[in-house]
């Protein structure tokens, strides 16, 4: 009886290691699988997504600093003060939003890079190439994996530790390159404004 719970202990040991490392994994697969079926909510839970648009803006709006992921504040307290008091671009944040929509993400775990904010989502049964990610950083408390296309360009992804098993993405590192303009498609749709008509006098 003592060697089977020392058994148990034991497996209860390493599951709970391997889960511990294979967290940042099961993360970015979850991200991919939430955003082909267009779940928000699982999204919300895997994305912290005024993270991922202030490290997308400066590298829409041409800053080669950016491809890095920004400074914690326990790391560089200077720099993590400087990017919270970056002049805002609204531009460079609606280009952002953009790449924050489910197909897009699920583009970008894809490897579409730049192109991804003009993904829309597969039709239904349409297979879709689900590339493996690389690790490139892999930490105690921040992990980045790397999706690369065909022709070499590299997505990189950087999730931080929230908890004992719990991670989220907190950055995106674009290809080099310009980013193309969304396609209008993309954009959601302002809602038609209705229209009030004036009450008169017939004829008036």
């Amino acid at each position: 009886m003592k060697k089977l719970f020392g058994n148990l202990l034991l497996l209860a040991v390493v599951g709970a290691v391997v889960s511990f490392f294979a967290a940042p994994a099961v993360a970015f697969f979850g991200i991919r699988s939430a955003a082909d079926a267009n779940d928000v909510a699982g999204l919300s839970r895997l994305v912290d997504f005024p993270a991922v648009r202030q490290s997308l803006r400066p590298q829409l709006s041409g800053n080669p600093a950016a491809m890095a992921p920004a400074p914690t504040f326990l790391e560089d307290p200077i720099g993590a003060v400087r990017r919270r008091l970056e002049p805002t671009d609204t531009a460079a944040i609606a280009d952002a939003d953009a790449y924050l929509t489910p197909a897009a993400l699920a583009g970008l775990t894809r490897g579409d890079g730049r192109y991804a904010s003009q993904r829309a989502a597969a039709p239904e049964g349409e297979p879709s190439a689900n590339p493996m990610p690389a690790p490139v950083f892999w930490g105690v408390n921040r992990v980045r994996m790397a999706v690369t296309d065909e022709g070499g360009s590299r997505t990189i992804f950087t999730f931080e530790r929230k908890g004992p098993f719990e991670w989220k993405l907190v950055h995106i590192g674009l290809p080099e390159g310009v980013a193309p303009t969304p396609a209008a498609a993309s954009r959601p749709e302002a809602a038609p404004v209705p229209r009030v008509m004036k009450s008169g006098k017939a004829g008036g």
